[in-house]
């Protein structure tokens, strides 16, 4: 009797402890934020993380611009469709709203519940359930209204990089298209209409499709707005033209192309056309509208997200913004997401020029995404008299304990005269007024040197190179005193137009070697049990994944390859059907199917 006793008691043991660990399972995979609103009954925001990410290695191997972003978008597409299959239809049977992000392979949703979250999180395909908030983004640092009696002919920033000299030469950013992703723009102001890629002439026929993109379709409730107030919230939502609810998009753009040929000669680059995407609400964003603007760079679409064009995605986009950790954007799941959506869209052939974050004054102050990331081109705020700015982030960085030097370059971001709303003008100090010098710099180099579009690593490297060099007074590290080049204040030094162009125009694209693509014969197929990949070309670090009918994963090995090799695989314990496989390798891709009788 004792030991049934015994035997009962541990039965429910472990079946309580069973059931404690079921729901572990899932929950592990749920940001803790999400986990508490979900248990309070509530229905939170939340990106969905994917196990993988396109391999775009191929379009280094790519020559031009149109080339490479063609590439990225259909190999970010095939993957994000095969992986998403069941995720999309969970959430489409639900009652939730759903927006895919093929450049990261991620989903945002919206109106989720606990059963639904636990739907996703019980997917193997899925790693992360991760954090969406709200994220405050403070804006400049300093700010004051225009005074027109103390302005010079021409603002100090654009005499201070040699602006007017490359003018003189002729290029002034025509033919390039600068990308800006901010507060929104105001795009009939004066220095900025003609410059914008929709106009006519006529600004009733003027055409905002594929030139402006607004990512923002729900209020912010921290604002404490329930509705659309055209007061408080003056672009509503899904805005079909160009607006700015804040002053500091506009204030942006300014800088890159600003002129209204009467004197009000703002931006580095006059000639060059810019488009739009509104990624904040009144200064608030969320990772989910950041990723989408980034999507939206790759491939401009219509105003339904539909019919995508690579042609028309710009060369160059600024982003003098980040998705601060200190108001919430800590969950580094979602984090690496937009570090992903810079690697891609730098393999896309797009220069991403990002401000290095105002949290300056002392070493080690860069640690919000995306300016601390290795593949961000980040820029710090100097003064006139070129010294840094006390409110300019420095390196290095340790978020991420690589201890890498940022940032990459600087660039006038003191009292920076440009446009706001209403057509007005202002002063702004911050990296976010640095960071348009150095994207309006780059389509100075691109009009010079038109063969240099879509050459990201060479274009960075020439504005590095070409860079003034300044010492810092700061030693951030033992080995990494003030006085190197590059440090953790200035980064290579400020930047320079008339150096930058030179070298551009003396760019000559280097022939890129076609490597061996990796072949992969499989063999029997059909198969019963075991099956043998015959590998051929696949070097370096490698995965192989089976996945079946439904994509869901039901094999994966990672190894180093060694060019030749035979690779076996048993099938036995799969039912029968047909399967896709892929092997990803430092060399490329290559995939194929197989049938399970």
């Amino acid at each position: 009797m004792k030991k049934n006793l015994l035997f009962v008691l541990f039965l429910i043991t472990t079946a309580s402890t069973l059931f404690a660990q079921a729901p572990a399972g899932w929950r592990s995979k749920v940001s803790p934020d999400i986990l508490i609103a979900l248990d309070k009954g509530e229905k939170p925001d939340f990106i969905v993380v994917f196990n993988e990410q396109a391999d775009v290695s191929g379009a280094g191997r790519l020559k031009t611009k149109s080339e490479k972003a063609r590439f990225v978008y259909r190999r970010v597409t095939e993957t994000a469709a095969r992986v998403q299959a069941n995720a999309t239809r969970i959430v489409r049977a639900s009652q939730a709203s759903v927006n895919s992000l093929p450049l990261v392979n991620a989903m945002a949703v919206e109106g989720a519940d606990a059963s639904l979250a636990r739907q996703l999180a019980e997917l193997p395909e899925v790693t992360w359930l991760g954090a969406d908030p709200w994220v405050r983004f403070s804006g400049p640092v300093d700010s004051k209204p225009d005074a027109p009696a103390e302005r010079s002919v021409l603002e100090w920033g654009l005499e201070k990089i040699n602006a007017p000299a490359v003018w003189a030469l002729g290029y002034t950013g025509q033919g390039i298209t600068i990308g800006g992703a901010d507060t929104g723009y105001e795009w009939w102001h004066p220095v900025l209409k003609t410059h914008y890629r929709g106009w006519t002439g006529d600004s009733a026929t003027t055409v905002h499709l594929y030139n402006w993109h607004d990512a923002i379709h729900e209020l912010n409730p921290l604002n404490g707005d329930t509705t659309s107030n055209p007061f408080n919230n003056p672009c509503g939502l899904n805005a079909t033209a160009p607006c700015d609810d804040h002053n500091h998009g506009t204030h942006t753009m300014g800088t890159m192309v600003g002129d209204d040929g009467l004197g009000n000669q703002t931006g580095v680059a006059p000639g060059a056309k810019w488009v739009g995407c509104r990624n904040m609400e009144r200064g608030w964003g969320k990772p989910s509208s950041y990723l989408e603007c980034f999507e939206w760079f790759l491939a401009p679409t219509d105003f339904n997200g539909l019919n995508p064009d690579t042609d028309k995605s710009p060369h160059v986009i600024n982003n003098s913004w980040y998705c601060a950790t200190f108001e919430g954007c800590t969950d580094l799941s979602v984090n690496e997401l937009l570090h992903t959506a810079v690697i891609n869209l730098k393999a896309a052939g797009v220069v991403v020029v990002v401000s290095n974050g105002n949290d300056g004054g002392t070493c080690a102050t860069t640690s919000n995404p995306p300016a601390y990331f290795e593949e961000s081109f980040s820029v710090g705020a100097t003064r006139s008299n070129d010294t840094i700015a006390g409110f300019s982030s420095r390196g290095p960085v340790f978020i991420d304990n690589s201890l890498r030097v940022k940032p990459n370059v600087c660039a006038p971001g003191v009292n920076v005269r440009s446009s706001i709303r209403e057509g007005k003008y202002a002063y702004f100090s911050g990296t976010s007024m640095a960071g348009p010098h150095v994207a309006g710099m780059v389509a100075l180099m691109l009009s010079a040197n038109p063969d240099l579009a879509g050459d990201v690593a060479a274009i960075e490297t020439i504005i590095e190179e070409s860079a003034v060099y300044l010492a810092d007074t700061l030693d951030c590290a033992p080995n990494s005193p003030g006085t190197a080049r590059p440090n953790h204040a200035y980064g290579w030094g400020s930047i320079d137009a008339v150096a930058a162009v030179n070298a551009a125009l003396a760019y000559a694209p280097v022939p890129v070697t076609e490597a061996a693509r990796p072949e992969a014969g499989v063999f029997p197929n059909p198969v019963t049990e075991d099956v043998l990949f015959d590998l051929k070309n696949v070097a370096g670090k490698a995965v192989l994944e089976i996945f079946n009918a439904g994509g869901q994963l039901v094999f994966t090995k990672n190894w180093t390859a060694r060019q030749r090799e035979l690779l076996p695989v048993s099938l036995k314990d799969q039912p029968e059907g047909v399967y896709f496989w892929q092997i990803r390798a430092s060399n490329g891709v290559v995939s194929g199917r197989i049938v399970k009788q």
